[in-house]
């Protein structure tokens, strides 16, 4: 049941963080690093254990690449908190890392978390073939930096002082670098270590990334704070064009659920043995938090 793995695995991936960062100097920036990537789904995490069962690799390999992708997410939101870009004192129903700190704190806990993410894809443990490793880390470079995820925050960025709200075909571009890119990448990352047809898993993610961002955008609106653990209504509160703003709450709801479809129907390689995913799909758009 997906529910159960995701749990499994969210502890496993913790688990794994908490061994790397043990043994390190007691020092704000580190109890920040683990304070970050404390908690949470483990979505991403989970994707990339997942799709390497899929392509029967060990999970005593696998589990660094998911380590590394909830250690890039974890920075991507210590720094999207900030008061420089979202401004948000709540993050998983706790004070946001320069709350619990300071902004200065906040950056520097950012920044180690990132560049661990690329130590622990690197780590001859991920894999023995150096040229794997090259892969996965220049991949992740791709999907987190200006082609991908901050692609996707500078634009969120400019969209907030534009003259004319962004268009549907612009907010799907900006967050399929926003979100979706580190979405593909946890879906890619078992056949990488596999060194296997990325395809049906690249399709899967990049419905699903889609997807996710819309479910954001619902909760947004129909969400509570409490549970979902951070602010909601800003969007609306800063008159910015959301999935939801466009295509109404009911269509954004309906475009959602096509997705979902679609990502399903990208496993169909895999039969059966992909049942955890589809599920993983169904629970992206049913999610309250």
């Amino acid at each position: 049941m997906f529910s159960d793995a995701l749990r499994r695995d969210a502890a496993r991936i913790g688990a794994h963080l908490d061994k790397v960062l043990e043994g390190q100097p007691d020092l704000p920036v580190i109890e920040g690093m683990r304070y970050a990537v404390a908690g949470g789904k483990r979505l991403r995490g989970f994707l990339v254990l997942e799709g390497a069962r899929l392509h029967s690799v060990p999970e005593e390999q696998a589990i660094w690449p998911a380590a590394a992708i909830e250690a890039i997410h974890a920075y991507s939101l210590v720094h999207d908190d900030l008061p420089c870009m979202d401004d948000d004192d709540l993050r998983r129903g706790l004070p946001t890392v320069h709350r619990k700190w300071d902004d200065g704190t906040a950056v520097l806990v950012g920044d180690a978390l990132q560049t661990l993410g690329f130590e622990l894809v690197l780590d001859p443990a991920c894999h023995g073939d150096g040229a794997v490793r090259a892969d996965l880390a220049l991949s992740l470079a791709r999907a987190s930096g200006h082609k991908g995820m901050v692609l996707g925050q500078a634009l969120d960025i400019l969209a907030e002082t534009a003259e004319t709200p962004l268009t549907l075909d612009q907010i799907t571009e900006l967050q399929a670098g926003k979100t979706g890119a580190l979405i593909v990448w946890s879906a890619q990352a078992g056949a990488r270590l596999a060194q296997a047809d990325l395809k049906p898993l690249t399709d899967y993610a990049t419905a699903l990334g889609l997807a996710f961002q819309i479910a954001d955008d619902i909760l947004d609106v129909e969400g509570d704070e409490t549970t979902v653990g951070k602010a909601v209504g800003k969007d609306a509160d800063r008159g910015k064009a959301t999935f939801v703003s466009l295509l109404g709450l009911d269509g954004a709801k309906q475009r959602a659920s096509q997705l979902v479809e679609a990502a399903c129907d990208a496993l169909s390689p895999y039969g059966a043995r992909a049942q955890t995913l589809n599920e993983a799909a169904q629970f992206v758009i049913s999610r309250d938090t």
